[in-house]
């Protein structure tokens, strides 16, 4: 009834503008197709976070195009990228063909977007990722720009910054396991959903960590929607790994989290797990999930001045606090300013303004490089590190790095468990 109520006001903000202009000069609006599998946490971030933009922009009397005022539209695109591509194929061409949607935010699954972005690119849309991190979406741009410039990543960051934000995460874990509890020689446990995206992350990660001074102690791919990895989790114990590694963006993040915290295993945990990004991972693990440490895009700090409006007013809307892919809140006020500067929603006159942009976002300042990928680093878009503590989803990183340091940051806990294992 919520997102129906929701939906109503956007129409309703439409129709306000469109009546302003009388009946003879009817205003087109913009129309913004939100792609994702609707059916998962993932999806209904994308459809939130656009929701909340339309309905703001709206309220305001919508886009300045060209000296009149276009109302957006949402067009619902339900992917089903995590169960079918073909699913998302036929999705992203019915919201072209049928629906003539002026625009395309969202995608998820790598492997899906990267056939939904041919299919944008073919039509001349312009597509911006909010939720796909392999390298290869924007490589795309540089190396065939006239078909592949409709395409932006504005979140999350790519899978090397990925895994580089998590490296960064995972030695000040390491660090304090050394100087806290005493741990001299280090292993880590490499679990990772077998997926396109975490590829380049697994391949880093057996990489860097001989590197970083540690060892890998194993790896383990589950599948991105497996319910049960005790078997996983009862090898990693036997491994006796010190830390453990993880790469989730699918749902078998709540059984691993949940499955961690009844065996206890006494290894602190560090990497993505995008389900212990919603404030539902606490009720979904029955707490289990405590400890719980992931890389993340929101949290009630202060990233920018927009950062704790945008997270509170989502939480009251909603009911739940902003996963990473309702970073189509951003994408879809993007739009909204390179169409008012471009004067027109022409996709290649848009394109241009897009390139040049530099926009204070939710989570950071949006500058795009030249292959259309979201610049990461101090001053633009960092990332967080967030944990699960006593029910809250604190955020814990960054924390004096590169200058960096977040209002509202606390220090990383370690479970009982962990310290018990060292502190005999």
């Amino acid at each position: 009834m919520r997102r129906l109520g929701l939906f109503l006001v956007i129409l309703l903000a439409g129709l306000l503008v469109v009546g302003t202009s009388g009946p003879a000069q009817a205003v087109k609006p913009i129309k913004i197709g939100v792609a994702g599998p609707m059916s998962f946490t993932q999806g209904e971030g994308h459809w939130n976070g656009a929701t909340l933009a339309a309905m703001e922009i709206n309220e305001k009397g919508g886009v300045m195009v060209g000296g009149t005022k276009r109302p957006i539209e949402l067009i619902k695109v339900d992917t089903n990228e995590f169960i079918s591509i073909p699913d998302a194929t036929n999705a992203m061409e019915l919201a072209i063909s049928r629906h003539n949607v002026d625009f395309l935010v969202g995608g998820f699954r790598s492997e899906a977007v990267l056939v939904m972005q041919d299919i944008a690119m073919d039509n001349k849309k312009i597509f911006i990722g909010c939720g796909a991190a392999h390298p290869k979406l924007c490589t795309r741009v540089t190396k065939d720009y006239d078909r592949y410039k409709y395409w932006f990543r504005l979140t999350p960051i790519n899978s090397t910054f990925l895994g580089k934000v998590v490296f960064i995460q995972l030695g000040t874990v390491a660090a304090m396991m050394k100087k806290g509890l005493g741990v001299k020689d280090l292993s880590v446990a490499i679990i990772a959903e077998k997926a396109a995206w975490n590829e380049p992350i697994v391949a880093a990660a057996k990489k860097f960590l001989p590197k970083m001074g540690m060892k890998v102690a194993g790896v383990w791919r589950p599948s991105p929607v497996a319910k049960d990895v005790t078997a996983e989790l009862g090898a990693i114990e036997r491994s006796k790994a010190n830390i453990i590694f993880t790469s989730f963006s699918a749902s078998v993040g709540i059984p691993f989290a949940k499955q961690y915290g009844e065996l206890k295993i006494a290894a602190p945990v560090v990497g993505i797990n995008v389900e212990a990004q919603k404030d539902g991972f606490w009720k979904a693990t029955g707490g289990k999930g405590n400890y719980a440490m992931t890389l993340n895009t929101y949290a009630k700090v202060k990233i920018t001045d927009l950062t704790i409006p945008f997270y509170e007013k989502y939480l009251k809307t909603f009911g739940e606090a902003p996963n990473y892919t309702a970073g189509t809140y951003d994408a879809v006020y993007l739009l909204a300013k390179a169409a008012e500067k471009a004067g027109t929603i022409n996709s290649d006159a848009v394109v241009k303004v897009l390139e040049k942009i530099k926009d204070v976002s939710t989570a950071g300042v949006v500058v795009f490089d030249k292959s259309h990928d979201v610049t990461w680093g101090p001053g633009y878009v960092t990332s967080l590190g967030t944990q699960w503590q006593d029910g809250k989803n604190m955020c814990v990183w960054p924390y004096k790095w590169k200058g960096v340091t977040y209002e509202g940051t606390v220090p990383i806990k370690f479970a009982p468990w962990v310290i018990k294992r060292y502190k005999k």
